[in-house]
Formats: C-alpha cells, sequence, structure tokens
C-alpha cells in the first residue's frame, strides 16, 4: 500500500504542531496497524530546508528579504523536501504527518505577500512534482487570538512579527482554499479546547484510514 500524506495547516498560533503531536500520540497507542508513520515540517524537513528555515524565519539575518526571494526558498525546501524524504517515504508506506505544504505557500506569499497565484501555482507544481495531500487539516482560528498566542510564548519569528493585515490576508487565503478544495481540505475550529480539537481530527482521520484499507484491531 502506498503512504498518505497528511498535512496541518493555519494561521500563527492555531496549534498545528500541538495537534500534530497529539494525533502521533493517539496513532502510535491506538490499533491501527500503521507502520511506518513519520513526521516533518516545512521548511526544514530536510538537512538543506534547516538551513533554509533559518534564513526564512530568523528575526534578523542582516539582510532583507524581498517577496520574491523568499517565495523562491520556500519552493526550494519543498523541491528538496519531496524528492529526497516525503517520495521515498510514501513509497516505503509510511503515513506522514506534515507541519505546512502548498496551501502556506498560497496562502503566505499569494495572498499575503500579493504574489500572483498563477506564479505560485506553476512553482508548487515544479517543487512538489504533483505531489498533493491526501488530507489536510486547516485548523481555524481568530486571527487575533492566534497571534495573541504566539506573541504571549515571546520569540516571534519574522512570519510572526508581520502585520495583522497581512494575517488576515493569510486567514482568507486559507479559507477560500477550503472552499475549493472541500475533499481534500478539512476545516477544524481550532477556537476550543486542545482535546476537543484533538477528538475531532482523531475521528476524521480514523474515518478516512478505514476508507483508504488500513486495519483497526
Amino acid at each position: 500500500m502506498n503512504g498518505k500524506l497528511i498535512v496541518f495547516e493555519g494561521v500563527e498560533g492555531a496549534g498545528k504542531t500541538t495537534q500534530m503531536q497529539l494525533l502521533i500520540h493517539y496513532l502510535r497507542s491506538s490499533s491501527w496497524k500503521i507502520c511506518p508513520l513519520v513526521a516533518t515540517r516545512e521548511p526544514g524537513g530536510t538537512a538543506l530546508g534547516v538551513g533554509l528555515r533559518r534564513l526564512l524565519l530568523e528575526p534578523s539575518t542582516g539582510e532583507f528579504v524581498s517577496n520574491r526571494t523568499e517565495l523562491l526558498m520556500y519552493a526550494a525546501d519543498r523541491a528538496q523536501h519531496v524528492e529526497t524524504f516525503l517520495k521515498p517515504e510514501l513509497a516505503k508506506g509510511s503515513i506522514i504527518l506534515c507541519d505546512r505544504f502548498t496551501d502556506s505557500t498560497i496562502a503566505y506569499q499569494g495572498y499575503g505577500r500579493g504574489l500572483k497565484l498563477s506564479l505560485i501555482k506553476q512553482l508548487n507544481e515544479i517543487a512538489t512534482d504533483g505531489l498533493q495531500s491526501d488530507l489536510t487539516f486547516w485548523l481555524d482560528i481568530n486571527v487575533e487570538t492566534g497571534l495573541t498566542r504566539v506573541r504571549a510564548r515571546g520569540g516571534c519569528d519574522r512570519m510572526e512579527q508581520a502585520n495583522l493585515e497581512f494575517h488576515q490576508r493569510v486567514q482568507k487565503g486559507f479559507t477560500e482554499l477550503a472552499q475549493q478544495n472541500p475533499d481534500r481540505i478539512v476545516r477544524i475550529n481550532a477556537d476550543r479546547s486542545e482535546s476537543e480539537i484533538s477528538e475531532e481530527i482523531q475521528a476524521i482521520l480514523s474515518h478516512r484510514l478505514e476508507n483508504w484499507g488500513y486495519l483497526n484491531n
């Protein structure tokens, strides 16, 4: 059986990383016959990507990063990630949980930065070689609430430091993507307790796993 790519998306502070970790714990402690199960992220899912993540997200790298440069760096990270990690793992039959993928580029660099969506679509197709997520959980939270969570933690990265209007445009991007891709993107109300969100994600994924032919006994 070929593997599956499951992605977590959302604005800053939506709880993607927390929910990924909770889902990993659920799957490893459940009776689902899943092996192997791996987790990754973008940017930074490869050794090359770690360096690109630092350049993209550290608040002060000493040099201005233009919007087009930012887009191309994300595309380079994704191309390496797909070629050297995602495709090999999927070929082995892995279930992959990934923190951000192509929808983030459309939402952040397209809607947020205002770059042409047609250009981003073309770059995504080149970088992914046609790979799409099998299921994307969009953690939908009020932008102000998410930013308050992030800033309460301290140490905001370069993207998190962008103004409110930028993040509102990003949220609009995710909203429109979910409307355009209802079979692939599932909206999750993230303005609830961690346990309520986690239980809904587990229920949705369990249904998908059954449909995909995985065993649970």
